[in-house]
C-alpha cells in the first residue's frame, strides 16, 4: 500500500511538469526534494529559507544532502525578522513566515519557468495547529505528500527504503519556536536557543528542545542623596526549559551530565537551567498554563 502512494507522489509530480520544492533538510522536505529530482530531472529544484530561525547546523547538513543525493539546492533569504507582527510572536506566527517564504519563492517559480510551488506537509499533519498552512492556501501552494495520503510514518519507511539518512531524523522546528506566544522574538534570544541545544546534542542527546521563557523583571526604588525616589528595573533573566527524550532521562543524570549542561548553558546567558520531568513532547508551547 505505501508504495502505492509513493507512486501515486510521483504521479502528482509528473503531472505538475516542474516543481520548485520548499526544502528545510527535514524529513518531510528531503523525501520530497528527492522524489521530486527523480521525478522530474533538471525541472525540479529546492530552495531553503535562511534565517535566525534556521540553526547554522541545520542549514549546512541541508546543503550536503541536496548534494549527497544529487538534487539541487538553492539558498534563499527570507525577511521575517523585519516583520514586527513575527516578532510579536502571535500564535499565528508561523503564518508570518511561511508567507514571507512564499512571497520570495512566488516571483521566483514564474522567473524560473516552475509551473508549481511544493510543500512538505503531510497527511499525518492535518488537524494539527498549522497557521503556515493558510499562507501557503494563500499562494496556492501544493502539498503533494498530504494529497497523496502519506503519513509521517510511511514517509520515514520510504525514506529508508531509498536510503535517505534523515528516515529517522528527529522532528525539528524553527528556533522560534522554543519560545512561548507572545514573549517577543529576537536574534539574541534564538541564538542562545541554538547554542544551548548544540551543547546537549554534543553530548549525545537525540530529542532535544530547550525552551526559552524571559522571566519577569521586578521593579525596585533607589533614594538618591537628596532624599528623593527613583524607579528602576533589574536586568532581565532567562530560564532554560529543557526538554529531552524520556528515555535519555538516566543518562542526564548520568556521569555529571547536568552538571556540565548547566554550567555550560548557565554560561550562555541563561540565569536559571531545568529539566522538563515530562520529556519532550511535540508542540509543548500549545499546551495550556
Amino acid at each position: 500500500m505505501v508504495n502505492d502512494k509513493l507512486e501515486r507522489l510521483r504521479e502528482l509530480l509528473r503531472g505538475y511538469g516542474s516543481c520548485l520544492v520548499a526544502y528545510s533538510g527535514g524529513v518531510d522536505s528531503v523525501f520530497l526534494a528527492f522524489v521530486a529530482r527523480q521525478t522530474l530531472g533538471g525541472r525540479a529544484l529546492a530552495a531553503i529559507a535562511d534565517s535566525p530561525s534556521l540553526p547554522r547546523r541545520e542549514l549546512a547538513e541541508a546543503l550536503e544532502l541536496g548534494e549527497r543525493f544529487g538534487f539541487p539546492v538553492r539558498v534563499i533569504k527570507t525577511r521575517e525578522f523585519e516583520n514586527q507582527d513575527y516578532l510579536a510572536n502571535p500564535n499565528d506566527r508561523c503564518f508570518f513566515c511561511k508567507h514571507e517564504l512564499f512571497t520570495v519563492l512566488a516571483p521566483m517559480a514564474v522567473a524560473e519557468g516552475f509551473s508549481v510551488i511544493a510543500y512538505g506537509e503531510n497527511a499525518s499533519d492535518v488537524g494539527d495547529h498549522r497557521p503556515g498552512a493558510q499562507a501557503a492556501a494563500n499562494f496556492q501552494v501544493r502539498a503533494p505528500l498530504k494529497e497523496a495520503g502519506l503519513t509521517k510514518a510511511e514517509i520515514r519507511e520510504l525514506s529508508a527504503f531509498l536510503g535517505l539518512p534523515t528516515a529517522d531524523k528527529p522532528q525539528m522546528a524553527c528556533l522560534s519556536s522554543r519560545i512561548p506566544y507572545g514573549e517577543a522574538v529576537s536574534v539574541e534570544k534564538l541564538s542562545m536557543i541554538e547554542q544551548a541545544e548544540n551543547v546537549l546534542r554534543d553530548l549525545g542527546f537525540y530529542d532535544v528542545r530547550v525552551r526559552h521563557h524571559q522571566l519577569s523583571v521586578p521593579s525596585f526604588q533607589l533614594r538618591a542623596a537628596n532624599g528623593s525616589k527613583r524607579f528602576g528595573q533589574s536586568a532581565p533573566s532567562h530560564l532554560a526549559r529543557i526538554e529531552v527524550g524520556a528515555s535519555e532521562f538516566s543518562n542526564f543524570l548520568a556521569n555529571g551530565n547536568s552538571a556540565k549542561v548547566a554550567e555550560a548553558i548557565k554560561a550562555l546567558g541563561y540565569t536559571h537551567v531545568t529539566l522538563d520531568l515530562q520529556g519532550y513532547r511535540r508542540g509543548s508551547m500549545n499546551e495550556k498554563a
